[in-house]
């Protein structure tokens, strides 16, 4: 512990030179502004932004870049909170009952609870990284196909029953998630599928243009007739983000789980945080007492999934750095920069330079103090952009969609698929369907389905590894428990709405025979005859 105190120690003497903190600041103060823009996001603006690296030292490098990255996640919850966009995959949850606060006029307080959340996951993730690193190290170690395939299995059942509604609407949504999932090449054989003869799908269909589609532009959509202002009711000042006691003893525990989520897939390499964000959301909906209240604004909502997608973040640097196994392709960007300055992740990162792990740990905390500082005076400009009516704000929007689309692989045909994601979520939101379990569907199908079969691959095609394994095996019990339990309360509630339809349809006069009580003179003038004939009978 000493050790890594001194470590640490020596990291924020890195971190803090000026150059290197001047580096720190413009990573944070980009990926806050890409991640509030529609349509733009932290892939993106790193993409651009890498060819800026090959003239720099390495440590300033991965400080900008990293601060881009965690930076975004505060300004993409901004953005989903206040304008219903997620334009990094995982605040697609945040979006589920951020935005209906702010249409309740609480957007501002939302924005102080994601802004606490993140900031005391984000501790707690650097923290972990700090005093656990070698024994996370070690537990990713165990983590083999069969393990990630089981455990994403969970996540896949978890989001399916996640949607508020009809659990049979959420699985059928996290079903269409699974099939555009497998659009593209095989991962494994390199066959096409279901590409349609079409070569701008051999690399498959684009998350960013699946999610702005489906969240961001269906919105637009679904109030393209509307002509006043998005937030013409709303007046959300700085006090307005001090969050009440009330407020914070609600959010607490929902903001200690969902940290404790992300650090436990932050350890899991290959799992990238919407995962993470949608297994946090739907814990919280399961055990809350009132789940029906989940997607119409509740603050737990935003809490949990904010919480563990910044301790996701901060600790999904331990498999990237220290493994070479990034967890989503922004990590996998990261690992590039890397090794274009010529240096190898892997375990002897933390030995061979402790300048680049040590002071990237130590930037964490500077940058996310500096977030914090940096929005809370920013917020009236947020809310600002709440003001400018739809006939404004809805072109101004699409035209950021397309730009940031169009910039991730400079092809049109991105653009055309997130018109066509954008109608297919406009008719599914019509229809009362859940579009957030497509995302999900999406993102855990490939990876899915890859760690299936290689443990098929590993274990010469039997299925006995899934069961072999205690990890895994303990995963498929926690499924079949869910199943289980899942099936229960769907039983239960056809038990009652079957009770209820019966009762409705029964008519008062049938079922119950209903007796005239005889009246009470009556009643003694039988008994009074019935003792006179007994006394007759006697004489």
């Amino acid at each position: 512990m000493i050790e890594a105190l001194t470590a640490l120690g020596h990291g924020f003497g890195v971190a803090l030179e000026p150059h290197n903190f001047m580096w720190s600041l413009v990573g944070v103060l980009v990926g806050n502004m890409v991640g509030v823009l529609p349509g733009m996001g932290p892939l993106s603006a790193i993409s651009i932004l890498l060819p800026l690296t090959y003239s720099m030292h390495p440590v300033p490098a991965m400080l900008m870049l990293a601060g881009i990255f965690y930076g975004s996640q505060y300004g993409g919850a901004i953005g989903a909170i206040l304008l219903n966009l997620p334009c990094h995959p995982p605040h697609a949850v945040t979006c589920l009952d951020g935005y209906p606060l702010t249409r309740m006029g609480k957007g501002g307080t939302a924005l102080g609870i994601s802004m606490i959340a993140s900031f005391a996951a984000a501790s707690f993730g650097i923290a972990v990284m700090v005093f656990a690193s070698p024994l996370l190290v070690k537990i990713a170690f165990k983590f083999g196909p069969a393990e990630l395939f089981s455990i994403m299995l969970l996540g896949l059942l978890a989001g399916g029953t996640m949607s508020s509604g009809s659990r049979a609407k959420g699985l059928s949504m996290t079903v269409v998630g699974l099939l555009l999932g497998t659009v593209g090449s095989d991962p494994i054989s390199g066959t096409m599928r279901y590409t349609f003869g079409l070569t701008e799908l051999a690399d498959g269909i684009q998350l960013v243009a699946l999610a702005l589609g489906v969240f961001g532009v269906a919105e637009f959509l679904r109030n393209v007739n509307r002509m006043d202002m998005v937030g013409s009711s709303m007046k959300v000042k700085l006090r307005d983000m001090r969050p009440s006691l009330a407020e914070l003893r609600q959010s607490f525990w929902p903001l200690v789980r969902g940290t404790g989520v992300g650090t436990l897939f932050g350890v899991m390499p290959g799992t990238g945080p919407t995962i993470t964000t949608f297994i946090a959301y739907a814990l919280e909906k399961k055990i809350s007492k009132h789940p029906e209240r989940f997607g119409h604004g509740v603050l737990a909502g935003v809490a949990s999934p904010e919480a563990a997608a910044h301790a996701k973040t901060q600790i999904d640097f331990i498999p990237t750095m220290s493994l070479g196994i990034p967890g989503d392709p922004i990590m996998a960007l990261l690992l590039g920069a890397l090794m274009i300055q010529g240096i190898q992740p892997g375990p002897q990162l933390l030995t061979n330079h402790p300048d680049i792990f040590w002071g990237l740990i130590a930037s964490f905390w500077v940058g996310n103090l500096l977030l914090v500082l940096i929005n809370v005076p920013m917020i009236q400009m947020w809310v600002y952009l709440l003001r400018v009516p739809y006939r404004y704000l809805y072109p101004a929007a699409m035209f950021f969609v397309a730009i940031g689309v169009y910039s991730t692989n400079n092809m049109l045909f991105e653009v055309g698929e997130v018109f066509v994601f954008s109608l297919m979520g406009a008719i599914f939101i019509a229809l009362r369907f859940p579009v957030a379990p497509i995302l999900l569907g999406y993102v855990l199908g490939p990876m899915v389905e890859q760690n299936f079969r290689r443990a098929l691959l590993l274990s010469r095609g039997s299925l006995d590894i899934f069961v072999q394994q205690p990890i895994s095996a303990g995963f498929l019990v926690v499924c079949l428990l869910l199943v289980v339990v899942q099936g229960g309360f769907a039983l239960r509630g056809a038990m009652r709405r079957r009770r209820a339809a019966a009762v409705q349809a029964t008519p008062p006069h049938e079922g119950v025979a209903f007796l005239p009580r005889p009246p009470e003179h009556s009643g003694a003038s039988a008994t009074a005859a019935g003792s006179g004939h007994e006394q007759a009978k006697l004489s």
